[in-house]
């Protein structure tokens, strides 16, 4: 009789796989709430290594860390009437402290630009405060009807970048920078994601923003997913919350301002772009252990990786070594292929008196026998090898499954197929898109023809990426 699999595979049942493959690599349970989630210890090592690559690139962009209060006052948010507006549905909302009835409900942060600009108002006098650029590591709620971990959840964890500008320019290319030379550069670079970097249409955009740019990235049952936003507020929460400063010309005027941010969705995004049948598979440059050292069995070949594990970590991999002989070798090796680890050493008996390890590479897949005294200078070449791997997967699904097409109906019918259409949006429009909407199926981005993110939604020759998302 066959031996069942370990995980459900995609071809079958694509949401079943990925929820057993989160269960069986031990990356996060249901939490007591409807729609909260325990992120377990080795999926919580992902979110540790995406925060501190974010963060290096978030303060070479220049901003600096700070921390916002989670409750916020209700009245803050009627202050921005399209942000309440967008947020309402979503928002958790306190009545009761301490035994008693609050004088006034607080909100649960769903989202930080009220209580930020509330002090903004106070932090910026002249136009010598300026830019001011704040970034905020934080959990936020917005109560999600249809929960999935990682995806959408009630409470996730995030950053949200928050800015103040002196002119509309320094803005818009403040948050450009934010959505290239952070996000993109991230995503592509580090997680081996192909992301299509665009503008969100009119109905898509933040509420309260004058213009939203995103990452979209094509996940491997050919949906779309929003991986992270950065937007153009214009001076609308600079108005509500009357954030002035005092010109070099000596006028009193608005501030303009971004807001930008992403969550732990992405790590579903990892997940759901590079896992397998097998597992996960993680790029070695975000994998919080690059390198298993296994021992297989003995006393030998467990001082042996001991030794290799520490020769490793001072050449700057990230290792663990796995010398729990008292369980069986097979069940060891299936975990860490689950949990993706980039690469496995496995060392034996037999293997020590070769003076070999069995080399496994997760990605490409395969084992071979190398020399143990030549790892520490070809483990850098492979996982190199194995990164780029990824990121060209991930071009390639998206090329292979994005449609160029003329009509709304072969727009839908190729977003339904399993993959993205690109469309014109001047054949398209915002009536074209509400059609779309009845079959579940949005406008994920526009793009101008080169590729590039459009100035504006109606620039000629502006394109559509439609696609179903998640």
């Amino acid at each position: 009789m066959a031996k069942a699999p370990v995980l459900t595979p995609q071809a079958e049942d694509f949401p079943r796989w990925y929820q057993d493959l989160i269960n069986k690599a031990e990356l996060a349970d249901n939490g007591p709430v409807r729609g909260t989630m325990v992120i377990r210890p080795y999926g919580y090592g992902l979110w540790e290594r995406m925060q501190q690559e974010m963060d290096a690139r978030i303060k070479d962009a220049g901003a600096q860390n700070a921390y916002f209060p989670l409750f916020i006052p209700q009245s803050y948010l009627t202050r921005e009437a399209e942000h309440v507006e967008g947020f309402a549905p979503e928002l958790a909302v306190v009545t009761h402290g301490g035994g008693k009835e609050l004088d006034e409900p607080v909100v649960v942060r769903p989202t930080s630009e009220t209580i930020i600009n509330d002090y903004f108002s106070k932090w910026v006098q002249s136009y010598r405060d300026l830019p001011l650029l704040i970034n905020q590591w934080a959990n936020v709620v917005r109560w999600e009807m249809r929960p999935r971990v990682f995806l959408r959840t009630s409470e996730f964890l995030w950053q949200e970048g928050h800015t103040a500008h002196a002119t509309y320019e320094d803005a818009r290319a403040y948050a450009a920078r934010i959505h290239t030379d952070v996000y993109g550069d991230f995503m592509t670079n580090v997680l081996g994601i192909d992301v299509v970097l665009g503008r969100k249409t009119a109905k898509e955009r933040f509420a309260g923003a004058i213009n939203t740019l995103t990452l979209e990235g094509m996940m491997g049952d050919g949906k779309a997913l929003q991986l992270g936003t950065s937007h153009e507020l214009g001076t609308n929460f600079a108005k509500a919350f009357n954030t002035q400063y005092l010109s070099k010309e000596g006028k009193q005027e608005l501030v303009w301002q971004t807001s930008w941010g992403v969550s732990t969705r992405m790590v579903g995004g990892l997940i759901m772009s590079h896992g397998d049948d097998n597992g996960l598979r993680v790029p070695p440059r975000l994998a919080a252990v690059q390198v298993v050292v296994m021992a297989i069995k003995g006393d030998e070949a467990v001082a042996k990786v001991r030794e290799l594990g520490d020769q490793l970590k001072a050449a700057g991999i990230r290792v663990q070594v796995d010398d729990r002989v008292d369980t069986p070798f097979g069940r060891r090796a299936v975990d860490w292929e689950l949990k993706g680890v980039p690469v496995r050493i496995e060392i034996g008996p037999r293997d020590l008196e070769a003076g070999t390890a069995m080399l496994a590479r997760r990605i490409p897949g395969g084992k071979e026998p190398v020399q143990i005294t030549d790892l520490v200078a070809l483990l850098p070449k492979v996982m190199e090898e194995d990164q780029a791997q990824l990121l060209r997967e991930s071009r390639e699904r998206r090329i292979a499954r994005t449609s160029d097409v003329a009509t709304i109906g072969e727009a839908a019918e190729a977003a339904v197929a399993g993959g993205w259409a690109r469309i014109p949006w001047a054949d398209l429009g915002p009536e074209g898109e509400a059609k779309l909407a009845e079959q579940a199926v949005s406008v994920r981005c526009l793009i101008a023809e080169d590729g590039s993110v459009p100035q504006a939604d109606d620039a000629p020759g502006t394109l559509a990426i439609v696609a179903r998302s998640y």
